[in-house]
């Protein structure tokens, strides 16, 4: 039988939030350590700490914040910056969608939208994995320590500006990459077919990135194109089998 999130006691969407939290500590120190990086752009867009810390709560993408600020290094108009924000992290758009197969029919819009506020990658893939119907509460759990954690790293690397060695900062960057391997890899083990698609989503990624023609595609384009011929095909010939859909429902 159907039933809604929100059928659950306070005891057990406590639970969940907490769930949530404990799951996204390794993401929140990712987070912490490669938005210094972040910071150091929005320094040299002529930002001070807490006009980079609000960009960072207000969007938590390292892409679209990395055109965002680049764009206003070289003065470009609001609609500019709106619009190459858009295009980068127009992958979250999927991802949400995604997600909302996850929530119960009866889950309410202000809640879908609160979830998507913070739609990231990793956050993204913890939700996803989770069995069964997502509660809220979960995603809330999450977002309560990853975001905050951005914009603090954010704000944290205004502050120290240029004063970083190039080493360092580049050893941030590469920190959330080993991150996001932690949380697919357990997930690939458990499930081949996750795995072989995991696998060919590397593969591909890297070929478009060097191949002549569709390199030269923006990487946001090129990661939405890639997504969204990779899941199909994977939902094509790999479909959920029916009792995992009758376990989800009851």
């Amino acid at each position: 039988m159907k039933h809604s999130v929100y059928s659950l006691d306070k005891s057990d969407n406590r639970k969940e939030f907490v769930s949530g939290m404990r799951d996204a500590i390794p993401i929140a120190l990712g987070y912490l350590a490669v938005s210094f990086s972040l910071g150091i752009m929005a320094k040299k867009a002529g930002l001070n700490p807490f006009q980079s810390f609000l960009a960072s709560l207000t969007c938590n993408a390292s892409a679209g914040e990395y055109a965002a600020f680049s764009l206003i290094m070289v003065q470009a108009s609001y609609v500019e910056v709106a619009i190459m924000t858009l295009i980068a992290n127009a992958r979250y758009l999927l991802m949400s969608c995604a997600l909302s197969q996850k929530v119960t029919a009866q889950t309410s819009v202000f809640h879908r939208m609160a979830i998507a506020y913070d739609v990231t990658d990793e956050i993204f893939a913890i939700s996803v994995s989770r069995p069964g119907y997502l509660n809220p509460n979960y995603s809330y759990g999450a977002i309560t320590l990853a975001a905050p954690a951005w914009a603090i790293g954010t704000a944290l690397g205004c502050m120290a500006g240029n004063l970083m060695p190039s080493r360092l900062v580049s050893a941030f960057g590469v920190a959330l990459y080993g991150m996001f391997l932690a949380i697919i890899i357990p997930v690939g083990r458990k499930n081949k077919v996750v795995l072989g698609i995991v696998v060919l989503s590397f593969v591909l990624s890297y070929l478009s990135g060097v191949l002549p023609g569709i390199s030269q595609v923006a990487s946001g384009t090129r990661t939405i194109i890639l997504t969204v011929a990779i899941s199909a095909v994977a939902a094509l010939l790999f479909p959920r089998p029916e009792d995992e859909e009758v376990a989800h429902e009851s």
